[in-house]
């Protein structure tokens, strides 16, 4: 192969034993994912808030952003249940750019896989340790999932990777909650092929064993907005967009707990984080005017950091994305009271 094996890498149980979870904190990622999945069954009907940086670029203002966000769902607690993004891989488009704290534990230094994947489990263990938090991923190396399984309370499959059949194969052996995004096209009917094949068990290869998954309940539509032909953004969280999801939910009547979580930023919002507040007041209010709508919307996505826009990866402003532009803190705590109050 055209490539230098330069590193053999610790096994996941290798790092869990470096860096094991407390009894303390393994109580609080059990009762967060009861939490979690209640919503996505519909046994608790408050929404979930993904909300957090695009990317973890940096753990102190990750863990300043996130411990911020404590006292805040303390008072929005009988309506929704915020769930911090601490979003360790970054996918790239033209593979080019920094691609997450996984690979770049500095983003300004060299790569270094293994002191990524510890740095990666060490900022979700501080979100449980210091602000009782379990957070979302995004899977985009469904091989590392298992260095981060104990840890998660929330999974999504990105819009390259959804067609991907061993995200899809992964996805159905998850215990937590797993986003589908739409794909870059649009097209909803490989979302829907993804959930189908995330909610069946199948018989795999994963990390050099034979395994059987039972597949998972909880797998789900993530609506994130598409392009064109011409490269051309185009949201799909209208009304009409989300009624069209609804007929596909029906033509599947095998898949359970039907439910859809609007991403509102990327081309939704057409990549500019100050329009997020908007899309999701116009989704509450179709769910305000349609009762099958507002069972069906589980949730939301929301890019927002301590700083508003973003910067280079050498931009050195605290608190500000290095990958895409989010909505400061300011106006996103502000956003999440106004959900409460909508609600």
């Amino acid at each position: 192969m055209n490539m230098v094996f330069d590193q053999k890498l610790a096994i996941p149980m290798e790092v869990k034993e470096m860096y094991p979870l407390t009894a303390k904190m393994s109580e609080l990622v059990a009762r967060r994912n009861v939490e979690i999945a209640n919503i996505f069954t519909g046994a608790d009907d408050r929404i979930a808030l993904i909300i957090g940086p695009c990317s973890a670029d940096n753990e102190d203002s990750v863990m300043d952003y996130i411990l911020r966000l404590v006292d805040v769902q303390e008072k929005v607690k009988d309506k929704i249940l915020i769930i911090p993004r601490i979003y360790t891989n970054k996918p790239r488009t033209t593979g080019k750019g920094y691609k997450g704290l996984v690979h770049q534990p500095d983003p300004t230094g060299e790569p270094d896989a293994f002191k990524g994947i510890i740095a990666c489990r060490e900022l979700h263990m501080r979100a449980i340790a210091e602000a009782g938090f379990t957070c979302a991923d995004e899977m985009l190396y469904p091989q590392n999932y298992k260095y981060l399984d104990d840890l998660l309370g929330y999974v999504a499959v990105g819009a390259r990777s959804v067609e991907n059949q061993e995200h899809r194969l992964v996805s159905s052996g998850i215990s937590v909650p797993v986003g589908m995004k739409n794909p870059t096209s649009g097209d909803l009917s490989v979302m829907m092929n993804s959930i189908v094949a995330a909610q069946s068990q199948h018989d795999f290869i994963y990390r050099g064993w034979s395994v059987k998954s039972t597949g998972n309940p909880m797998a789900h539509a993530i609506m994130r907005g598409f392009t064109d032909e011409y490269g051309a953004a185009y949201p799909n969280y209208h009304y009409e967009n989300l009624i069209r999801v609804m007929e596909h939910y029906a033509e599947h009547p095998e898949l359970v707990n039907p439910a859809v979580v609007i991403d509102c930023n990327h081309s939704n919002s057409r990549k500019n984080p100050f329009e997020q507040p908007r899309i999701v007041k116009e989704v509450l209010n179709y769910c305000r005017y349609n009762k099958d709508l507002k069972t069906l919307i589980k949730g939301f996505m929301v890019e927002s950091y301590m700083e508003d826009g973003n910067q280079p990866v050498d931009g050195g402003c605290y608190g500000k994305s290095i990958t895409d532009a989010c909505l400061g803190w300011e106006k996103s705590e502000r956003l999440i009271y106004e959900i409460a109050d909508l609600l």
